[in-house]
């Protein structure tokens, strides 16, 4: 598939920075049959200047007003493409320069959807390469019940995939989550999904509004699993359904324990286990909430 045209769809706003740090790292692809989407959700800074900044023709801009709903951006981008094969990108992250060739040749073995290892940066610097897809985790059941297991930005997918299941859900319960959803009903569709080990792109934490953020996602992954589960059918599946709605809690209290803010890390802690009592890891995690439930307790009378 060297040859291959692919069409990037870049979701945008107000990131004219990080931008052009993400559509440098596309033009410095070594496949260089592409064009790149840039859906800009009517940003107020820096971002048209920069696009016409790379006076490359293989940049299209389209301005479109997506409301909070970056799946409708992500659909806009879809429907004004061509090229058989669709790669995603945020436009805070970025590629490194063999990103597409090697999806393009994983795709040629017959697959559908390629998603390849991500290095992720943490707002402090710090790094880790994160892989996906372990395990058998592209069956559906697999990813219903065992949580996401592919990153948007590391995703290159046959567009007859993505018209088979109708593009992203735009519907607004599920923003943050609609990738998970896309994947899902891609994989319930039959698609053939491959896992790349090599990092081939680096996925980049933002600072702010971490515990926000925390809830808003444990709320949009409550929708995608309610739309999925309503397909579900006897007492196994819901018992299923309960021990995978109380890991989103446990998730949310791992992720406001980082953020230190334990009065959040004990709600979700309760939630999960009123859902779900059966769980091990809640039990675990909650010496460390009591741990740093004292020390905060005891730094308070310092």
């Amino acid at each position: 598939m060297s040859g291959q045209e692919v069409d990037i769809i870049i979701p945008t706003f107000n990131h004219a920075p990080l931008l052009r740090q993400a559509l440098s790292s596309v033009i410095a692809q070594t496949h260089t049959h592409w064009r790149a989407i840039i859906v800009n959700n009517y940003s107020t800074d820096e971002t048209i200047s920069i696009i016409d900044s790379f006076n490359d023709s293989r940049l299209t801009r389209i301005d479109f007003a997506n409301h909070g709903v970056i799946a409708a951006a992500r659909n806009a981008g879809i429907a004004a493409g061509r090229a058989h094969v669709v790669s995603f990108l945020d436009s805070d992250d970025v590629w490194y320069p063999n990103k597409l060739a090697e999806s393009l040749k994983a795709l040629s073995a017959g697959f559908d959807l390629v998603c390849h290892a991500e290095r992720w940066v943490e707002v402090d610097g710090s790094a880790r390469v994160v892989h996906y897809g372990r395990n058998g985790r592209h069956r559906y059941e697999a990813l219903l019940y065992g949580g996401n297991a592919l990153s948007t930005s590391a995703v290159t997918v046959r567009r007859s995939l993505l018209e088979r299941v109708a593009n992203f859900d735009t519907d607004p319960a599920l923003v943050t989550a609609e990738d998970y959803d896309l994947w899902l009903r891609c994989a319930k569709a039959g698609g053939r999904f491959t896992f790349l080990p090599e990092s081939l792109g680096e996925f980049r934490r933002r600072a702010g509004g971490e515990s926000s953020r925390i809830a808003r996602n444990a709320m949009a992954e409550r929708a995608v699993l309610r739309k999925h589960f309503a397909e579900q059918r006897g007492a196994v599946s819901r018992l299923r359904q309960q021990r995978r709605l109380a890991l989103v809690d446990y998730g949310a209290m791992r992720g406001y324990q980082r953020d230190a803010n334990l009065p959040e890390a004990w709600r979700s802690l309760r939630r999960c286990l009123s859902t779900f009592p059966f769980l091990i890891r809640p039990y675990a995690a909650l010496a460390l909430l009591l741990r740093d439930s004292a020390r905060n307790i005891g730094g308070r009378h310092d």
